[in-house]
């Protein structure tokens, strides 16, 4: 039982044993006592006055001395108006030291074959382009957000659906017969992804001077330039040429169905490569070519059950007015269909393949309105977890020259990015003399680690719902709220334990509950104990940024007192051996709050 959990029980028995009445734990609110003040835990009393029927100080003092008789780790108390402020008993700061050190992985809840099962949609990938930054910020969220769910017990599949049909894809696939010349990625030296994004944008190009030169000739004719933009756009060959081919993908042509495999496989085997590299993967991959058909069929049932409507154009709606909201297109006209459709698909083959207590979407904020519709959607289909599902909702990334965009090329890719971070990394490292006596392999691999923990941290510290400035400068820094400045502590940390090794000092796996314990070190120890709550707090919110912000605070705390306090040089062998015990489990917490993020720490820097 924690120390929180003990003083809890003992407060609810003094409460029912001097006043007479049950009070629920929720009614038991402790926090950390205000440094100004002596104590460790703080006991707010004001829940409590209606039933003792005394003031504040009266009620706080009688509790006191009933939890200080009848909870063992409690040394003593004070009282401040209606604040009882507890002073911890060292013996149980020293035990739960001891049950941190007994536990890898203290302060996460073991998951069972009985946990609930999470499934987590993230990344979401066009096969027409490579990822990009805000692609970035997306997988980020979405590996960490699968570790935090883990680390909270529940069974977690991390999916990916990859939006491998439609007119978008056509356009690249035209664009590379036309403008190709038969390229691969093996004749043109370049990763598959980026291979087909240049003839996305080589698609564009070529697209606009068909327009320019039609509404030109439009405007000549006496149009004027809105009629003759509109007109032009729908007209230009080329996206005539691309509705065409899009026609052919649906009705199987195996011409084009053989291109669009090949293309599409030079992309996967890219996009392989960068999930490698960022660190990130799946348990399952769904694509919209298989989900779409499934997604038609999930509709026309639920329109032969009165579900959806069919309008006179033969389009299928759903009619979402009696939930405030409008109506909602789910088949075109000509029976094709749209994004919510291959949605209710996707939902459908995932639930045939695991049974789902819970379905996390990792999607930008532009698409809040579309699952707020798909939600009511498969309820109304009979989908449990319909009504509860998650959609976890962030905000655009900006750079500090402003917005991305991929149309035209400018977009910053994700390759890129990754590639500029660990070579930033490198030369940091190299001009802050951090690679004495490393091999040029040590180096690399070290450059890696710091430059996409620069990276992860710098993204994932902000709050995910909010819009991002992404500076790669201000990420790679050794000290401040960075993930280097993390990293080199915990490299810090494992340098002191290697040093005490080397000098024959043997680490105890259990300490005497009459060691030593100063002030500090009890903060120390408090600190390591919030991981836990740090943890489901984070899994209450979705919020990777929580265990973010929490790997900052140990890490300070840690710096602080490593600065105040020598370990190896300590006074006594006691305080030695005590102050290696916590820097291992600082340690061992800072590693696994880390992974949470999805980032990794050097053993050496």
């Amino acid at each position: 039982m924690t120390i929180e959990q003990q003083i809890i029980t003992t407060a609810q028995q003094a409460v029912k044993t001097l006043y007479g009445q049950e009070v629920p734990e929720k009614m038991v609110q402790l926090q950390k006592t205000k440094r100004e003040f002596e104590g460790n835990l703080t006991l707010v009393v004001f829940p409590f006055l209606k039933i003792s029927r005394k003031k504040p100080e009266d009620t706080a003092q009688d509790l006191g001395e009933y939890i200080k008789q009848n909870c063992d780790a409690i040394a003593d108390f004070n009282v401040v108006k209606g604040f009882l402020n507890l002073v911890i008993d060292s013996k149980a700061w020293i035990g739960l030291l001891n049950e941190m050190n007994s536990n890898p992985k203290f302060g996460e809840k073991p998951v069972t074959e009985n946990s609930p099962l999470v499934m987590i949609e993230y990344s979401s990938p066009n096969t027409n382009k490579p990822l990009h930054l805000g692609h970035v910020r997306n997988n980020l969220l979405g590996w960490s957000l699968a570790q935090i769910m883990e680390a909270n017990g529940n069974r977690v599949i991390k999916t990916n659906i990859v939006n491998d049909r439609g007119i978008h894809i056509c356009k690249s696939m035209l664009a590379w017969l036309k403008f190709g010349n038969g390229e691969t990625p093996e004749t043109s030296g370049k990763k598959g992804d980026h291979l087909i994004g240049d003839y996305y944008v080589a698609f564009d190009k070529h697209y606009r001077e068909e327009v320019a030169e039609l509404k030109s000739k439009y405007v000549a004719e006496g149009m004027d330039e809105e009629a003759a933009t509109e007109k032009a756009k729908a007209e230009a060959p080329l996206i005539k040429e691309a509705h065409e081919m899009l026609v052919k993908w649906e009705n199987n042509d195996p011409e084009v169905r053989a291109l669009w495999k090949k293309m599409n496989d030079w992309v996967y085997a890219g996009f392989d490569e960068t999930y490698k590299a960022l660190g990130v993967g799946f348990d399952k991959i769904y694509y919209e070519s298989n989900t779409y058909l499934v997604g038609k069929k999930k509709v026309e049932e639920g329109l032969a059950k009165g579900l959806f409507f069919r309008k006179p154009d033969n389009s299928v709606w759903a009619d979402l007015t009696d939930e405030g909201l409008d109506q909602k297109l789910l088949l075109r006209a000509d029976g094709t269909s749209v994004y919510m459709t291959q949605d209710i698909g996707t939902a459908e083959m995932r639930f045939a393949d695991y049974p789902i207590d819970k379905m996390i979407y990792v999607v930008g904020n532009e698409q809040n309105y579309h699952f707020q519709v798909l939600s009511i959607l498969l309820d109304r289909l009979g989908f449990k977890w319909g009504k509860e599902l998650v959609h976890f909702s962030y905000g655009m990334v900006e750079l500090p020259n402003g917005k991305m965009k991929s149309r035209e090329g400018t977009v910053v890719d994700a390759d890129d990015l990754i590639a500029a971070m660990v070579a930033d990394a490198k030369q940091t490292s190299e001009e802050l003399g951090k690679f004495k006596d490393m091999s040029e392999e040590e180096r690399n691999e070290i450059a890696r680690i710091v430059g996409l923990g620069a990276l992860k941290y710098f993204i994932l510290k902000v709050d995910a719902r909010k819009n991002m400035l992404f500076n790669p400068e201000e990420s790679i820094d050794f000290n401040g709220n960075t993930g280097p400045f993390i990293q080199y502590t915990y490299a810090r940390i494992r340098s002191i334990l290697r040093k005490a090794q080397a000098e024959g000092i043997n680490i105890p796996a259990t300490l005497a509950d009459t060691m030593p314990l100063n002030e500090k070190e009890i903060e120390l120890i408090q600190k390591l104990n919030e991981f836990g709550a740090a943890v489901e707090q984070a899994g209450k919110d979705y919020s990777p940024s929580g265990i973010a912000n929490y790997c900052y605070e140990l890490t300070k705390a840690f710096n602080q007192f490593y600065h105040d306090y020598s370990i190896l040089g300590a006074d006594t062998e006691e305080e030695k051996v005590v102050r290696l015990v916590l820097a291992q489990n600082v340690g061992k917490t800072l590693k696994n709050g880390m992974a949470l993020l999805g980032i990794e720490v050097p053993e050496r820097m």
